[in-house]
């Protein structure tokens, strides 16, 4: 019964008895029956406060065990106090859920309650950049942006976990994502090892965002591996593309990247092949270049969220390997983009170096975290900035 709180159910009777004479002397006294057991929920009204831990209290006696279980069979762990007078819940409940209550005491009584949780006045999302079953490349980073904003951000930190089948060594970081909402990305102090299978786990259920933000209303998680072990490095001075795979130099690729002294200048600094877009249509308006172009590009991958591209730019071949001429995108024939479109993956390493850029691109446009030492990176952890192992 919704927001019921009480309610016990249990029988017990013990019997002196009787040694056959007429003298009472030497009969034990009747035991009074053991009252029911009871126990109570830490309801506000009649429902329990989404966001805080649920509290099970018991009227008298110990508590031996407790079970607290949602309408799909699902446990809400706790633990019960060392005076055996309560039960609270290790994650906080929920919004609009129904629990219900099954306990026993240490005289082997049972009691049940029913509750329900009150419903959230805002609820905070997550959007995950890995999706579950990928192969990514060893640069790629977990990255969660939120759809509210996070003020209680150690908290929410604290019910993240990455699992790596090596024990790979990262840690959080908070950033503003290129949008300007709160986003927490976990890195490796190196790159991820080729072969390496990662667990996410998002344990956010009910937990609080703070002010502004609201309440998640569920968990999530995913799962990835990691792929071939492929960094790019983009040569300014020499207008080259070299590929390594496994630490083997493939091929140097002519190219013609962005142009110097201005905002067509390519971003530097290392990056991460963040998307394979494939054919899509660039429009410089979008990204503040008035009408420079407007057209249908082949083999795109995206390197920033403002729009820096490694593609296909047939339209440029006189430049390829002679001059940086375009308005910031890294372009090659139809031949060689097709070729490294093929074999790259997301998540590969992209680093453009030398003269002529307009620096590098700010931490949240794209994935810039390996600009950044390790050190300076646990820095922008919620927490004790430690190192965590996965």
């Amino acid at each position: 019964m919704a927001g019921t709180a009480l309610l016990a159910a249990s029988l017990t009777a013990c019997t002196g008895a009787s040694d056959g004479g007429g003298d009472d002397k030497g009969k034990a006294e009747p035991q009074k029956p053991k009252a029911a057991m009871a126990v109570s929920v830490n309801l506000t009204g009649d429902q329990v406060k989404a966001g805080q831990p649920v509290v099970v209290t018991v009227a008298e006696g110990k508590l031996a065990q407790v079970k607290v279980t949602d309408a799909k069979g699902t446990e809400l762990p706790g633990k019960i106090s060392d005076d055996g007078k309560t039960w609270t819940s290790e994650r906080n409940a929920p919004p609009g859920a129904e629990y219900k209550v099954e306990a026993q005491n240490t005289d082997s009584q049972s009691a049940a309650a029913q509750f329900r949780t009150s419903a959230a006045d805002k609820v905070n999302k997550v959007s995950i950049n890995i999706s579950k079953g990928s192969t990514v490349g060893v640069a790629m980073p977990v990255s969660l942006v939120f759809d509210n904003p996070v003020t209680n951000k150690a908290e929410v930190e604290k019910q993240l976990k990455v699992t790596a089948s090596d024990n790979t060594e990262g840690s959080w970081g908070w950033l503003k994502d290129y949008d300007g909402k709160d986003r927490v990305d976990w890195r490796p102090k190196d790159y991820w090892k080729s072969g390496t299978d990662v667990k996410v786990e998002m344990h956010l259920n009910g937990v609080d965002s703070g002010k502004g933000g609201g309440l998640f209303a569920r968990d999530y998680s995913t799962e990835f591996k990691i792929g071939k072990d492929r960094r790019i490095q983009v040569s300014l001075d020499s207008k080259k593309m070299t590929v390594t795979e496994n630490g083997q130099a493939q091929k140097a690729v002519p190219i013609s990247a962005g142009t110097p002294g201005g905002k067509k200048a390519s971003w530097s600094g290392k990056m991460v092949i963040m998307t394979k877009e494939g054919t899509i249509r660039m429009d410089s308006q979008t990204v503040g270049l008035d009408n420079a172009y407007d057209k249908m590009v082949d083999y795109s991958m995206r390197l920033t969220w403002s729009g820096m591209y490694a593609h296909a730019a047939p339209w440029n071949s006189d430049n390829f390997g002679r001059a940086n001429s375009s308005s910031g995108c890294v372009g090659m024939s139809d031949a060689n983009a097709k070729e490294f479109f093929g074999q790259s993956q997301v998540g590969d390493l992209f680093e453009v170096v030398g003269e002529g850029s307009k620096g590098q691109a700010e931490l949240g446009n794209g994935y810039g975290e390996w600009n950044l030492s390790f050190d300076q990176w646990k820095a922008k952890s919620a927490l004790s900035g430690a190192p965590q192992n996965g």
